[in-house]
């Protein structure tokens, strides 16, 4: 029995850059032996166990063969006759097919080394094709290292175009696909991840309301990048650069879907946007069956992120009715979250990166301010049920006003 460290953990200690997840295989035993061994199966669809001091995943050297369509249609061979390389060439990239023992010793069939120093992404072999889930696995490589100057090789770009055509992309189950593109969002460079899957043909197969954006112009005045698509991957990058939460940054990619659907005779103004937006971004929401959290957010920032630009512009009617659709008294962190996007909606225009925000502290203010309302004084004078409601609005549309005043004073 060997055992070696794969995939990740061989290919980020060679990068120099901190080792999180440590994937081990077993070559040379059988499932009684690693029982006999202490250590404990766990998962059924093929050979895994969990060390018995350390808790650590230790997988059987397998092989694969494709049975069926999408992510989980295979086949699973594990024996003690399966080699490390045989089990290394089923992985997905060169740079994750290498292997270590313990004392470091490099097992590197498929030229990973040669490819990490390169800083390419590369398949290794043509079985690549067969897993609709490495199209997204890719992209997210892509956006993770992007930074130390990583592309995907033309080869690989090629067979991820043909996956994209082929249909199988839509035999990846929702759970799977937001997995990846939640993990893809949270990189450095998140824009990147959306990038090569535009290049590849597979953005308009999952995203085709996102796709849809690419060529679209908005006016130069407020948008210098004019291309609505570009535009979108700027907000995301942005969001990435100020480290917005995962909510944050879903909204971003879909705040502005609306403009997909504006008639060519009206570009480059897109009216109501806003509304016309939001039935794409709850099917993209429904789609991959994102978090709750992630959903409501998407929805309130496309509804609702012009109001945020025209903040300091608004009647203090209109900023009661924006306050209370957040329940900004209960929930001020979605509020929070919002006031985030519109700003990285604001940054994200070419050359208007580093312009200050000031909607941004003036929409804070106006939510202390109606927040600061006591209910005790109007409980006291006898309000109650709906009319205590209605005092409520009342004294908070008051606070609203007098805080307007004074900020414009």
């Amino acid at each position: 029995m060997q055992i070696f460290k794969v995939g990740g953990a061989v290919r980020d200690r060679l990068l120099g850059i901190p080792v999180t997840d440590v994937d081990r295989v077993v070559v040379g035993a059988t499932t009684e032996q690693m029982v006999a061994q202490g250590f404990r199966p766990v998962g059924a669809d093929f050979p895994v166990f969990l060390h018995p001091k350390t808790g650590e995943e230790y997988a059987l050297a397998r092989t694969e063969r494709k049975s069926g369509r999408g992510y989980g249609g295979f086949t699973f061979h594990a024996s003690p006759d399966v080699t490390l390389e045989e089990d290394l060439i089923r992985r997905d990239l060169t740079i994750n097919a290498m292997a270590e023992d313990d004392q470091q010793n490099l097992t590197d069939p498929y030229h990973g080394q040669r490819d990490l120093e390169a800083r390419i992404l590369r398949h290794v072999s043509p079985a690549f094709a067969e897993d609709p889930l490495r199209v997204l696995r890719v992209a997210r490589f892509a956006a993770r290292y992007a930074s130390l100057g990583f592309t995907v090789a033309p080869e690989t770009l090629e067979l991820m175009r043909q996956l994209s055509e082929s249909g199988e992309l839509q035999a990846l189950t929702a759970e799977r696909s937001w997995k990846e593109i939640s993990r893809a969002l949270m990189e450095d460079q998140p824009q990147v991840f959306i990038q090569v899957l535009r290049d590849c043909g597979a953005l308009k197969e999952l995203m085709p309301e996102v796709d849809a954006l690419f060529g679209v112009p908005q006016p130069e005045v407020h948008h210098p990048e004019i291309d609505t698509g570009l535009h979108t991957l700027s907000v995301l990058e942005q969001s990435a650069l100020h480290k917005q939460p995962l909510t944050v940054r879903w909204a971003c990619l879909l705040h502005d879907l609306g403009k997909g659907l504006t008639p060519e005779e009206e570009w480059p103004r897109h009216i109501a946007h806003e509304h016309t937006g939001l039935k794409l971004i709850k099917a993209v929401n429904e789609r991959f069956k994102a978090p709750k959290d992630c959903q409501e957010l998407a929805l309130l920032v496309g509804k609702y992120h012009t109001h945020c630009h025209r903040a300091l512009e608004l009647k203090a009617s209109t900023l009661l009715e924006l306050l209370q659709s957040f329940d900004v008294y209960r929930r001020p962190q979605r509020f929070e979250e919002f006031i985030g996007a519109c700003e990285m909606d604001a940054r994200g225009r070419k050359g208007l990166e580093q312009r200050s925000y000031p909607q941004a502290d003036y929409l804070r203010g106006a939510a202390q301010a109606a927040r600061e309302v006591a209910v005790q004084p109007l409980l006291e004078k006898g309000f109650k049920g709906p009319e205590l409601g209605e005092a409520l609005k009342r004294e908070r549309l008051k606070a609203l006003k007098a805080y307007k005043d004074k900020a414009s004073a």
